[in-house]
Formats: C-alpha cells, structure tokens, sequence
C-alpha cells in the first residue's frame, strides 16, 4: 500500500482552501460531487502531504459525526493495487471493514472502501491498477 491523502472534514471547501493556501497549498484537478458517498470534494496539495478537503452535499450527513464533534482531519487514504487482499490484511489484524468496496467519482470509478483500526484510525483504501499507481 501507497499513502495517497488525508481527509479533512469540512464545512466549506472554499473558506478552507484559502486557509491552506497561506501553507502553499493549491488546487490539484478538478472539483468532483459523489452523491454515493454525499460528499463534494477538493484535493489540494503543495505545502505537505496531499489533503481531500470534503463536505456535505445538501440532505447529506456523511460528515455529520465529525463536523459536529470538531473533527476535521478525520482519514488517511492509501492506495492498493489488490483491495479484496489488503482488506484482508487489516481484518487479520483486527480492523473493522466500514464501508464495503464502492466505486468512487474522485477516483475515477474504481472502488474504495473505509476500515477502522482497532485504534480508532479510520483508514480509506484506493484500488488501483499498476499502471495508474
């Protein structure tokens, strides 16, 4: 597995993005909407590690829990070339699958899924094939 990103939960994508680019961050591609996972979405990258700024689409509660207790940096993203194989590998060591493979619009139709840790870490896997890693 590859690092990829990290989710931040927020109110409004645009307030945000203008926060983290007084750390040289800046936009990467294309806004997207998945109304699978009722989210709108950023990637932003420049002054660290990758970051997926994430909101609400209207009647969604998606990021509810995390909004609401204050959370923003909420998961770690890693990219895998074998889902059903790394999925394995961390319910062996006790994750807990969250959400089963789903295809995701940011991703281009290929699956992702959320594990969480068994030390409260909410982890997104990315499948992805060889030649897109």
């Amino acid at each position: 597995m590859e690092f990829h990103h990290i989710g931040i939960a927020c109110k409004n994508i645009e307030t945000e993005t203008r926060h983290y680019a007084l750390l040289n961050y800046h936009k990467e591609g294309d806004d997207f909407i998945d109304p699978n996972q009722g989210v709108t979405g950023r990637f932003l990258v420049g002054g660290g590690p990758r970051l997926e700024l994430l909101s609400q689409i209207e009647g969604s509660s998606t990021l509810g829990p995390w909004l609401n207790s204050g959370i923003k940096m909420y998961h770690h993203a890693y990219l895998t070339n074998n889902m059903e194989s790394a999925i394995n590998k961390l319910v062996l060591q006790r994750a807990r699958l969250v959400t089963p493979p789903t295809p995701a619009v940011a991703f281009n139709g290929n699956n992702i899924c959320f594990l969480m840790l068994p030390t409260m870490s909410l982890i997104e896997l990315i499948e992805m094939s060889r030649n897109q890693l």
